[in-house]
């Protein structure tokens, strides 16, 4: 044989022996007899032995004495079979230590045909004890959790529950193990569950199951429960597994109805307050129209009277909007506005034909109960007047409110008419009017800004912050 043929062969044994040397994982070729023949420095420092403490000896040495009687007959097997896998399918291997402590391994196999010496066995051996111990704490955590674990396969075959399972759904652990999920569904909703399950692989996805839906699971008697799950896929050797999370909500859903019948009841009150707040403010309205009947020829305390009786209409007219509502923390102010002038206008006896009233608003305004009343007494002042002063002599003309909704969360309120507008000499600040007076106190305590312009048009503008 020409000599570079012998430098390429050394040269290449050699780069072998230093691949093997400094691979990070035990390496151990034996023999058909299964005599160890070579093991490298990540072998001695697996298993505590010296190189010359191995090599020769049996490889049933490296095995605990519990596998040791049945190894050679799968070492023979395997040299029948003469191809690379990995050892012990499945089965948990382990090995044994100088010491005499034994730890978990993960054994790869290759043949090794020689021309003259035969067939060896190379064995990749990896120690797994940290994986083992991750894969134990995962396990422990698993079985430890509060929620039910359930882990099905893409077949929707149950591969692995925990305890919290077992008590959910009063099953044991070997009755459900390999069964299909739907045996932990109700029976109405069992056909459907396959094609929801092949959906769901399709477009794998962490999240909860249902969508709003109400869930129920099965227990073993019979009974069904309401319960809440969680999907989470995972990707193994074996395709994509779905681990689901699932929880017993009886409980919650028991306090849920208990919230809703107590809601129900609140809004049953509260409903019953504003009807008799409505009641006794038409009771006041009612006395105080009396106690004008009773007053023959003054004109001046009728008037006073009337006023009166139209702001209680006003609060009253409020508290019917909300009584009437299924909302009772805000008022229809839109709707308001438009009875406000209704009843104002049958109380002063409006010549429609001659004034007519025009009423602009966004739809749906809906404000707090602490802001409707003042408001709305407000309006209940400015249309009083504007009825009562700005159209004197028979004179016709128009009357205009707006609500408007502004930007930065603002209401603008307007009123205004093109009547004789407000003298020049009256002093709105100073006035002995109790409706401009209540105007300008009112709007302070709503937060409003009011601005009053005397004519063409006299008009009156609010902006209330929300």
């Amino acid at each position: 044989m020409p000599p570079t043929r012998f430098r390429s062969l050394s040269n290449t044994e050699e780069m072998m022996h230093l691949a093997v040397e400094a691979s990070p994982n035990g390496m151990v070729m034996t023999g058909c007899d299964g005599k160890i023949v070579m093991v490298n420095s990540a072998t001695e420092k697996l298993f505590g032995y010296s190189r010359q403490e191995l090599i020769g000896h049996s490889i049933e040495m490296l095995i605990p004495e519990r596998f040791r009687r049945h190894h050679p007959g799968y070492r023979e097997a395997y040299i029948g079979e003469s191809k690379s896998r990995s050892m012990g399918h499945g089965r948990d291997l382990y090995g044994l230590h100088k010491s005499g402590k034994e730890f978990p391994v993960e054994v790869g196999l290759n043949p090794v045909e020689t021309e003259h010496d035969g067939i060896f066995v190379l064995a990749a051996i990896v120690d797994i004890t940290d994986r083992k111990h991750a894969e134990e704490m995962i396990y422990l955590a698993v079985e430890a959790s509060p929620n039910g674990m359930v882990m099905t396969s893409h077949e929707g075959k149950i591969m692995m529950v925990n305890s919290t399972t077992e008590e959910l759904f009063g099953y044991r652990r070997e009755e459900l193990l390999g069964q299909p999920i739907e045996i932990l569904i109700p029976e109405s909703h069992r056909a459907h569950h396959p094609s929801l399950r092949s959906n769901y692989l399709q477009y794998p996805s962490t999240r909860a199951m249902g969508h709003g839906r109400d869930l129920h699971g099965a227990h073993k008697n019979g009974k069904e429960f309401p319960v809440e799950v969680g999907l989470n896929p995972i990707q193994t050797p074996r395709g994509v597994m779905v681990l689901a999370s699932v929880i017993d909500i009886t409980e919650r859903k028991s306090q849920e109805e208990q919230l809703k019948a107590a809601l129900k009841e609140k809004d049953l009150l509260l409903s019953e307050i504003h009807h008799r707040v409505k009641n006794n403010l038409q009771i006041i309205d009612s006395l105080l129209g009396m106690q004008s009947d009773m007053l023959d020829n003054n004109t001046a305390a009728i008037s006073v009277l009337k006023e009166s009786q139209n702001r209680v209409k006003s609060m009253a007219l409020i508290h019917q909007i909300l009584y009437q509502s299924l909302d009772f923390s805000r008022v229809d102010f839109s709707g308001f506005i438009q009875s406000l002038v209704d009843n104002l206008s049958v109380s002063y006896a409006l010549d429609t034909s001659r004034i007519v009233i025009n009423i602009d608003t966004d739809p749906e305004v809906l404000l707090p109960i602490d802001v409707s009343i003042p408001l709305g007494l407000i309006l209940n002042e400015l249309c009083t007047n504007a009825m009562k002063y700005a159209f004197t002599e028979n004179r016709g003309g128009h009357i205009d409110i707006s609500l408007k909704r502004q930007n930065q969360g603002q209401l603008l309120v307007c009123l205004s008419d093109d009547g004789v507008g407000i003298p020049d000499d009256f002093d709105i600040e100073n006035t002995q009017s109790l409706g401009l007076q209540l105007v300008q106190l009112l709007s302070e305590q709503i937060s409003a800004e009011l601005t009053i312009h005397r004519k063409n048009p006299t008009r009156f503008s609010l902006i209330v912050p929300l």
